[in-house]
């Protein structure tokens, strides 16, 4: 399994933060690896979603449980990667923690690649983080 874990300081409240980052259409727009989604169900705070991930264009079934201004925990169901990301708010004075934590690998043959893509899937959690942090300090 690949653990990553990324965090950011962001000068604004959680209700600002949450706002984007609850926003689960917006996520392609900050997540590079994430090149679209669509949504099959959604009933209360759960969701379930297809999502094409950048790696060879590659269809993912994620299940999302969403705990407003909390988490937001994505289960990787079916597809080639197998594991979680959870998303994390922490309000400490005026300011909101966000934290970025996977835990994954790759499935079937692709398994032995799992290091090699985890390095990009940092990268690209480093660069998501930064860009929700602008978008929310705008």
């Amino acid at each position: 399994m690949a653990e990553i874990e990324v965090s950011v300081e962001i000068n604004a409240s959680i209700d600002k933060v949450w706002e984007i980052v609850s926003d689960l259409d917006m996520e392609p727009e900050f997540w590079k690896g994430t090149k679209e989604v669509r949504n099959i169900s959604k009933n209360g705070n759960y969701v379930t979603r297809e999502v094409t991930i950048a790696f060879r264009d590659q269809k993912c079934m994620q299940e999302i449980k969403i705990e407003p201004k909390e988490k937001i925990e994505i289960k990787f169901t079916k597809g080639i990667i197998d594991g979680t990301k959870i998303i994390t708010l922490t309000s400490i004075d005026e300011k909101t923690i966000l934290k970025a934590k996977w835990d994954i690998k790759l499935t079937g043959m692709m398994g032995m690649f799992t290091g090699v893509i985890k390095k990009h899937i940092e990268n690209g959690t480093i660069q998501a983080l930064q860009k929700i942090k602008e978008q929310t300090e705008r």
